[in-house]
């Protein structure tokens, strides 16, 4: 039901606040509000968001735990807002006006985010209409295949669809690998012959004939057999290479091509959790403190927004680290403390009161909030500066005491730590690299190493799913304590031995 139906003084706010917004700068979407209960609240989040989801336990599940979150009082959902086009956000009915208003420009600064930043410009802006397809397809297959098989398969379709590359859709590729020629192909192929410089009547005994020969044939069949493989360069996309190559049957396919999309069109919440949150929490804190509450209001604010950006010791709120970044990148900007000169500046008492009243802070948020993901905005902003300001050391709990301590204090590595929990969410990159391996029909995955070993227990359970949409035996090969690794499944036993030499390629190549 309408907002102006429902609740008309909650509508005129909305109104407000949008135009309040636009004029600090803000571009949004339009932003339909639905005013809803905690319950029914719970059941959107529980679906991700939307009103409409494919049937699956799991979702069930996420609601009860969201449930026993609010009736225990551990935790309270106040907003919940959509990227699409119009975008969608949620309010509930109980909150205060306070918390309402608050929810409605927080609402309003993500849907900017969504629109500008350039993570976001690939998404659907129609997933709304989108799930509620999936959800009927979906539902066509349990009528004609039956409830617990459907359930099973989705089941192992969502158990690896962290399996893609989310990069991949701002790379553009070619539909199909442009052919060479066969005289190209061995004008490469002679080119790549060993021979040694000698006088002209001198060559046939410094390069016989016979070897130059016995050279050209096996470069050839090098060459061969790489055009053979499938694929032809390591690919990140495991579910599209599966989708294309696996024996699946029509209902399979769509059910793991829905599980994939929607995956797709996660990945950027996941990719800028930091960014997004603390651009909204800027926003609403700017909005509501400057133009928005009245005298009354303030400790209501004041009390609900510290909670929101409440940090303990040994913690990452993002709430509190993007509106904390967002805030000194705009003061850095505004007094002109970058660049070079503020860089090569060793007298601490003047980098301390370094003020050029450039004013740039504004614009540089903006371009900011356009361009960056939360990788790059970490590596680019974070300085040691900030982190003793906010605490952002290692804290490990002192059971003598019965206290979080610190334990390091090196930017550096904190740093890395960080940008290692935010790349690819933590978890493993793993790639195709055979889809042929051994001339048996089996696949050939790799693990690429960076910096932290692949947790085995993990790596395991994972062949086990992706065997079960590939149906031959799997590999994947991985760094474990500074030796290669091969693990295996095919379809019975799992095993896992050293790489040497006699392995089959690409085994002891990649």
């Amino acid at each position: 039901m309408s907002l102006y139906r429902q609740r008309p003084e909650l509508a005129r706010y909305a109104d407000e606040i949008a135009e309040i917004a636009r004029r600090a700068g803000l571009d949004f979407f339009e932003t339909r509000f639905e005013l809803v209960d905690f319950d029914t609240m719970q059941q959107i989040a529980a679906y991700g968001g939307f009103p409409q989801r494919y049937p699956h336990w799991r979702f069930g599940m996420e609601y009860e735990k969201l449930r026993k979150q609010h009736v225990y009082g551990l935790g309270k959902i106040y907003e919940m807002v959509i990227n699409n086009d119009p975008c969608y956000a949620y309010l509930v009915a109980d909150n205060s006006v306070v918390d309402q208003k608050l929810v409605m420009a927080h609402v309003y600064a993500h849907c900017d985010f969504f629109k500008h930043n350039y993570w976001f410009s690939k998404t659907n802006r129609k997933m709304m209409d989108e799930m509620a397809n999936h959800a009927t397809r979906v539902r066509k297959h349990i009528d004609h295949m039956g409830h617990d098989r459907v359930e099973k398969w989705i089941d192992t379709c969502v158990s690896i669809d962290n399996l893609i590359d989310p990069h991949s859709a701002f790379m553009q590729r070619d539909a199909k690998p442009v052919e060479r020629s066969q005289m190209t192909e061995e004008r490469h192929v002679e080119s790549d012959i060993i021979r040694y410089k000698s006088k002209p009547y001198m060559d046939q005994w410094i390069n016989p004939p016979a070897r130059t020969k016995q050279q050209r044939e096996s470069l050839m069949s090098q060459r061969e057999k790489k055009r053979n493989v499938i694929p032809r360069q390591p690919l990140r996309d495991v579910l599209s290479f599966l989708l294309d190559y696996a024996p699946l049957e029509d209902w399979e396919a769509d059910v793991l091509s829905i599980i994939r999309e929607e995956a797709y069109y996660y990945a950027p919440q996941g990719q800028t959790k930091i960014m997004n949150e603390g651009w909204a929490t800027f926003w609403h804190s700017r909005l509501m403190t400057t133009r928005i509450l009245r005298d009354e209001d303030l400790i209501t604010y004041a009390d609900h927004h510290s909670g929101t950006v409440a940090m303990p010791p040994g913690q990452l709120n993002p709430y509190k680290i993007g509106v904390e970044l967002f805030r000194d990148i705009e003061d850095r900007w505004n007094k002109g403390r970058f660049g070079k000169e503020y860089d090569e500046c060793r007298s601490m008492e003047i980098a301390r009161t370094w003020d050029k009243k450039l004013g740039l802070g504004r614009e540089k948020v903006f371009e900011v909030r356009r361009i960056y993901n939360d990788v790059t905005f970490i590596d680019e902003f974070l300085t040691p500066e900030f982190v003793e300001r906010f605490n952002m050391y290692h804290y490990r709990y002192d059971p003598s005491t019965r206290r979080m301590v610190v334990v390091n204090r090196d930017f550096e590595k904190i740093k890395a730590q960080l940008l290692f929990m935010l790349t690819n969410h933590g978890q493993p990159y793993i790639y195709v690299v055979d889809g042929n391996y051994a001339n048996r029909g089996e696949l050939y995955l790799a693990h690429k190493h960076n910096g932290v070993d692949l947790d085995i227990k993990f790596a395991v359970e994972t062949l086990k799913n992706v065997q079960r949409v590939w149906r031959r035996p799997i590999h994947l090969q991985a760094n474990i304590n500074d030796e290669m690794v091969l693990f295996s499944f095919d379809g019975e036993q799992s095993q896992q031995q050293k790489i040497h030499a006699d392995m089959p390629t690409p085994a002891h190549t990649v």
